[in-house]
């Protein structure tokens, strides 16, 4: 294979969404660690988000790593109807879905534990049913991050929306401090080498809670 082929192939994002809830019930809870994560990428990169009324969501520009122009996006819309916003934006800018990366919370993963695929299925998702919903498509690279399950094996519907819907606790707020600061560090690979690379990385470490905090 050629350099300027094995170029081509790289998937290099170019609009980082983060799903979430709006309003100040949903901020914190374990559904909106998507939204968290693009709040980190703003802080470590200087892009100050704001509301655009015409991509329904908050919206913030600039440069990340190495140059790259990027943009940012936390959907205003709620979970369900999150791609309205993402297609908002890739039609403004004409952008494939293969240039932006979904970060979303996932329970099938234990909490510590991120997965960086260039494709898939919803799984359950319902952010992520619109959004592959509005960008026709299932080709586009997401990262996961893991909130776990509820302790109990044998809960109810409305105790895995509780969970969902609730907050971290203690020793759960310092590890999701250390996956944020991670998920910016797998991005910022994904951004330097592309997703494919980026993988082996992200979907090999698991984040564990500090020896101080687990006694709590």
């Amino acid at each position: 294979m050629t350099e300027t082929a094995t170029q081509k192939t790289l998937v290099i994002p170019q609009l980082i969404v983060g799903l979430g809830n709006p309003e100040p019930k949903y901020e914190r809870t374990r559904h909106n660690i998507g939204f968290d994560a693009v709040d980190a990428l703003s802080r470590s990169w200087q892009i100050s988000l704001a509301e655009n009324r015409k991509f329904q969501g908050l919206y913030g520009e600039g440069l990340a790593v190495q140059g790259n122009k990027i943009r940012l996006l936390k959907p205003l819309t709620y979970m369900n109807r999150s791609g309205q916003a993402i297609q908002a934006v890739t039609n403004w800018y004409k952008l494939s879905p293969e240039s932006v990366l979904v970060i979303y919370d996932d329970m099938d993963l234990p909490l510590g534990k991120t997965r960086l695929r260039l494709s898939g299925s919803a799984g359950g998702h319902n952010g992520m049913k619109s959004t592959i919903s509005h960008l026709s498509t299932q080709n586009f690279p997401r990262l996961r991050i893991g909130i776990g399950r509820p302790k109990n094996a044998a809960v109810e519907e409305k105790d895995t929306v509780s969970h969902v819907l609730g907050k971290f606790s203690m020793a759960e707020t310092q590890l999701v401090s250390d996956i944020l600061q991670f998920v910016v560090e797998c991005v910022e690979l994904c951004l330097k080498q592309g997703v494919e690379k980026a993988m082996n990385r992200c979907n090999s470490l698991t984040i564990a809670i500090p020896e101080s905090c687990e006694s709590r």
